[in-house]
Formats: structure tokens, C-alpha cells, sequence
């Protein structure tokens, strides 16, 4: 049993993680705002910390004692460009500075995104570890800048970064986003005519590999001390690639509907795009579809392998990709989401 310090931790992913977490015993602090919703993760009797990512000292406090620290804490919209890398460069780098404060320092687990290596380049070969980076979005050169921070810091601290795809699961907002269109009307829309694949995995598994992550999983090389470029990192997903069509079709069987894939003309995905983003300045908060998102969606494929995490670390994915949408789909009725 260890004490765990955990960002983000009233997220999606947060409550799957501090589930895993408290079922094997660990003592769980959370940091939290004066808006986060802190009521799904209080049956777990984890404690929670005030502070801010971007005050060091608001921090320091909470870590005396951690044996690990998970960093799930990231923006996916935002208003401003710089929105972006205050919170996912400037926050990690703060955290960070945080951590190396105490002692002995804490393991780090970061959890980035697939966004930060970018889109395939070489036709249907997943991302692996160690290949270069080409994010084409603001966020997910956000996300690759919260690396790099981390690389700079693997001197000082015990670091490993996750890199996950589209996450899908209970207690997920913006993937519910992608049901109700089809629940609603049977028909699911595709940005442009190219066939494009995406790498997928439900958010307890990714839970899963996290906890085993802090217990024994590759450490980020101290500055010019590897020539591996992969070492630290890990990519977590199903064997399963499907088409964005297809990844439709799976979600209108989970719902029980039959779904028409219609592709949409890039124009039109831009001109949407823009309007959303139009919309979010007007109202003054971000929305779940901007130019950002249509930067990635009309960019190619999204596939990593799992291979390294199953290998080294046993990541498994126990049940298919259907069958965590139909238990996504069961819970989100039985919420009344859907």
C-alpha cells in the first residue's frame, strides 16, 4: 500500500483510477479547485487538497509523504492557444518543480496523449515507442511540451509517461458527444472521404496499466544518458483498429440501432469548426468540436501498439472494444445520460 497524490483526479479517467486504486488499499490524496465535482470519487473515502497547478507552494504540502504522484490533470479545449500549454506544459513543468521538492522524490506517472506524437505516417503502422513526434494540433503540441518538461526533469525524478488514445467509459462527457448522434438519430457522421483508423481503449484498462506503471515500469532516461527514445514511454490501446465508420457502426450496435455512415466534405468540417469556435468565444467556453479537433480529424489515421505495455508491464484488455461499449452504453442509460 503506498499514498498516491493524484491531478485530475475528479476527471473521467480520475474516478477509474482512484477505483483501481482504493480497491488494492492505497491511500489517495486529490488535488481539487473550488469547481471541481467532488462527489462521485467521496464513496472511495479519498482526501482532497485545495490548490492550483500553477502554485508550487500549493502543492509542496500535499506531496509530503507520497510515495507516487499521477498526473492526469490536461486540457482538451480551450479558448486561447496559450490556454493550452498553461495547463498542460506550464502545469506539468509546476508539478514537476513540486515533486523534486520533497524527499525522498515521489515516482511520476504523466499521462499524455496520442495527440502528442500525431497522426500515423507510414499508411496502417500503429505508433510505437521511440519514434519522432509530429503533433498537428495546438493540443497535441501541448501535450508533447509536457514531455519534454518531463524529459528535462528524469534527472531528478522517476518519471513514466502514458500515452493513450480516444478513451472511452463511464463517467466520459465528450465520448457521450459521439453516442448521441447515433442514438438519436442512426446516423453517424465521418470527417472527410479518406478512410482513416483509430486506436481505442476503454478507461479502466488504462487504469489498469497506470497502477502497474508506478510499481515497475521503465523510468524516463536521465538528459543524454539513453540513446533509446523510447524508453519511459508507453502506448496503451486494443488490438482492435477500426475505421472511424466502423468505430460508428460498433457504437450503433452497442445502442441497439442500426447506423448510416455518412462521410461530411472537409469544407464543411472546417466551416463547422469554425462555427463552434465562433460559438465558444461568444459564449465565453470552449466546446467539444473546433478547429483544433478538425486539425486531428482530417489529418490521417490514430493507431499506437500496446505491445511494449503487454509485454513488459501485462497491460491486457480482458474484454473487446464492443463489449466495453455496450457496458459504456448500459451505464450511461442507467445514468440517464443517454
Amino acid at each position: 500500500m503506498a499514498k498516491v497524490f493524484i491531478t485530475g483526479g475528479t476527471g473521467f479517467v480520475g474516478y477509474h483510477l482512484v477505483k483501481a486504486l482504493t480497491e488494492r488499499g492505497h491511500e489517495v490524496v486529490c488535488l481539487v479547485r473550488a469547481t471541481s465535482r467532488t462527489g462521485p470519487l467521496e464513496p472511495f473515502g479519498v482526501r482532497f487538497h485545495p490548490g492550483s497547478l500553477h502554485d508550487v507552494e500549493s502543492l509542496v504540502p500535499a506531496l509530503t509523504g507520497v510515495q507516487i504522484v499521477y498526473h492526469l490533470a490536461g486540457t482538451t479545449k480551450a479558448l486561447r492557444v496559450d490556454q493550452f500549454f498553461q495547463v498542460n506544459e506550464r502545469g506539468t513543468e509546476s508539478l514537476l518543480q513540486a515533486c523534486r521538492r520533497v524527499s525522498p522524490p515521489p515516482v511520476v506517472v504523466i499521462v499524455s496523449s496520442l495527440a502528442a506524437a500525431g497522426p500515423v505516417r507510414k499508411g496502417r503502422e500503429p505508433h510505437r515507442e521511440g519514434e519522432p513526434s509530429y503533433p498537428v494540433s495546438w493540443y497535441g503540441k501541448s501535450k508533447r511540451a509536457g514531455e519534454l518538461v518531463a524529459e528535462k526533469y528524469a534527472g531528478e525524478l522517476p518519471i513514466t509517461i502514458v500515452r493513450p488514445p480516444i478513451i472511452l467509459g463511464e463517467w466520459d462527457k465528450d465520448g457521450l458527444e459521439m453516442f448521441k448522434p447515433i442514438a438519436r438519430t442512426g446516423v453517424h457522421l465521418v470527417p472527410g472521404y479518406r478512410r482513416k483508423y483509430y486506436s481505442v481503449v476503454y478507461a479502466g484498462d488504462l487504469a489498469e496499466l497506470l497502477v502497474t506503471a508506478a510499481e515497475r515500469a521503465e523510468r524516463l532516461p536521465k538528459p543524454d544518458g539513453s540513446t533509446d527514445k523510447g524508453q519511459g514511454y508507453y502506448y496503451a490501446a486494443f488490438d482492435e483498429c477500426p475505421s472511424y465508420g466502423e468505430l460508428g457502426k460498433l457504437m450503433g450496435k452497442a445502442l441497439g440501432r442500426r447506423t448510416l455512415v455518412i462521410p461530411v466534405a472537409p469544407p464543411v468540417v472546417w466551416t463547422v469548426a469554425l462555427l463552434g469556435e465562433l460559438t465558444a468565444h461568444l459564449r465565453r467556453r470552449p466546446v467539444v468540436f473546433h478547429l483544433d479537433k478538425a486539425r486531428e480529424a482530417l489529418a490521417g489515421s490514430w493507431m499506437c501498439s500496446a505491445q511494449k505495455a503487454r509485454e513488459q508491464l501485462g497491460f491486457s484488455t480482458p474484454k473487446t472494444l464492443l463489449e466495453r461499449l455496450e457496458q459504456t452504453v448500459k451505464w450511461y442509460r442507467r445514468e440517464k445520460w443517454l
